[in-house]
């Protein structure tokens, strides 16, 4: 049974690995990795000179913290709200509206973004116009592209991420609210004292999870948003290793980017597992 998750592991996670030799060469397309001369730590000192490095690394980690505060919340919130709806029905249906977006590419998502913030056509121009707003061009703002990232984010994901957190929630054995209203525990009381401490197994390795990979932001969501004007606040390590990398054929370079995208995320996801498992006991490992 788990011979085909071993093999697609092998094959498109641990082979590839050994292709991050490419970061510590010249790699030539004609000499391949064989033969490409070595340079050792030049392209990761490349990396730290480049004048630009230091804002595209600082908008990778905003994103990530901003993500991490708002879309990782989010899921739980939603899972304990449909948990407390009675009507089965009701409950099956917000369930279903609510993940239809995962299934939508970020083309599309990209695209439907793209026309409600338009000034000219925008839904929400539209809207602003009846308070006698002027058209904001958010698009070209680089103060809104964050928020637009993180809020498109949200509304594509937070369906597809309570599926954990309402199993969890199912996981509960119903005989200790029975006892907690016995014992005259109300609603609030009951998710402060058996629910939140229920799922708090759930959460922290999902927030592990999460937090390894920080550093992998999604590149098809911010490539369909992104564009020259908001590169200052936009621009991330995902979209600069497709520029260079993809567009710009400088492939031990961007490898290098990737090697290092790797190793923050390592040293996040290891010291964020020592600290859960110190102070709450539950770790991945």
């Amino acid at each position: 049974m788990v011979a085909p998750g071993i093999v697609f592991f092998l094959l498109f996670k641990v082979f590839p690995m050994l292709g991050i030799v490419i970061a510590f060469q010249n790699y030539n397309y004609y000499e391949g990795i064989l033969h490409s001369p070595f340079v050792g730590f030049a392209h990761f000192k490349e990396l730290f000179e480049y004048p630009e490095f230091a804002r595209i690394f600082k908008n990778t980690m905003i994103i990530s913290f901003y993500q991490l505060i708002f879309e990782f919340p989010t899921p739980i919130l939603l899972a304990l709200l449909l948990n407390e709806v009675g009507h089965s029905f009701l409950k099956r249906t917000f369930q279903t509206l609510m993940y239809l977006p995962h299934f939508l590419s970020w083309v599309i998502v990209g695209g439907l973004t793209i026309s409600l913030l338009s000034p000219s056509t925008g839904f929400v121009n539209e809207v602003l116009g009846w308070f006698g707003r002027e058209p904001i061009s958010f698009m070209q703002e680089s103060s809104y592209f964050r928020s637009i990232i993180i809020t498109s984010g949200v509304w594509k994901e937070v369906g597809w991420g309570t599926i954990v957190f309402l199993a969890a929630l199912a996981g509960i054995n119903p005989e200790m609210y029975e006892s907690a209203q016995v014992d005259g525990a109300g609603k609030l009381r009951q998710l402060v004292s058996i629910t939140l401490p229920s799922l708090l197994p759930t959460i922290m390795v999902v927030l592990l999870l999460k937090i390894g990979s920080m550093m992998d932001l999604g590149f098809e969501h911010i490539y369909m948003l992104l564009n020259p004007l908001v590169y200052d606040t936009g621009e991330v390590l995902d979209t600069f290793i497709y520029r260079l990398g993809l567009l710009g054929g400088q492939l031990s370079y961007t490898t290098a980017i990737g090697l290092f995208k790797s190793v923050i995320g390592l040293v996040l996801v290891v010291g964020a597992n020592q600290l859960s498992k110190r102070t709450t006991g539950n770790s991945i490992y």
